[in-house]
C-alpha cells in the first residue's frame, strides 16, 4: 500500500460563498453535492462541508499544503486584494524560524490553510 495525498475536509457555513472564494484563489470544481463539495488545484484537494451555524471566528479548523515555489503563489494571490487582517485574510509570504517559507490564507470561514517549501 502506497499512500499518495490527504485531503483536507473543512467546515462551509454557505458552499456558494466557499466556492466562489476558492475559485478566485484558483481551484476548480471536482464535484458537488447537496451538502459538500470538492475543489482542486494543481492535484490538491480541498473538501468542505455544509456547516450552516459554523462560526469563522470560532473555527480551529485547517491544513498545511507544501508546494515548489510560495513565491510565485504569494504574488499571484497578493494580486488579487486580499485583506491583510480580519476574516478572510492573507498573510503574506515569510521565512520561518522552523525552516519554512509560507504564507497562509483565512477562508470567509476561518478555515487556516498554510502553505509551504522548505528554505
Amino acid at each position: 500500500m502506497n499512500l499518495t495525498s490527504a485531503c483536507p475536509i473543512l467546515p462551509s457555513s454557505d458552499l456558494a460563498a466557499t466556492h466562489s472564494f476558492w475559485a478566485r484563489l484558483g481551484f476548480n470544481t471536482l464535484s458537488t453535492y447537496p451538502e459538500y463539495m470538492i475543489l482542486a488545484r494543481e492535484g490538491v484537494e480541498l473538501h468542505f462541508f455544509a456547516a450552516p451555524n459554523h462560526t469563522p471566528e470560532a473555527c480551529y479548523a485547517g491544513a498545511y499544503l507544501r508546494l515548489n515555489d510560495p513565491s510565485a503563489l504569494d504574488a499571484e494571490w497578493g494580486s488579487l486584494g486580499l485583506p491583510e487582517t480580519g476574516i478572510p485574510r492573507l498573510l503574506r509570504i515569510e521565512d520561518k524560524p522552523w525552516g519554512m517559507r509560507e504564507l497562509a490564507v483565512l477562508d470567509p470561514d476561518g478555515n487556516l490553510i498554510r502553505l509551504g517549501a522548505p528554505l
